[in-house]
């Protein structure tokens, strides 16, 4: 995910968004390479947040 996070750090990045927003599931945390919008979707979708401030969190991480 080379535009959010780096790949190997996605473990991490994974855990800590499961422990903030508890509805994620695994599924919705699936990462497929070149397909970054598809898994913002889903987050904007659970979290209510924009793309904008999920990018901005998951850089953070």
């Amino acid at each position: 995910m080379n535009k959010l996070i780096a790949k190997g750090n996605w473990n991490v990045a994974k855990g800590k968004l499961k422990q903030k927003y508890a509805n994620l599931t695994d599924d919705d945390l699936i990462y497929v390479e070149g397909k970054e919008d598809e898994l913002l979707g889903r987050l904007q979708k659970k979290t209510g947040r924009t793309k904008e401030e999920l990018k901005d969190e998951i850089n953070r991480i």
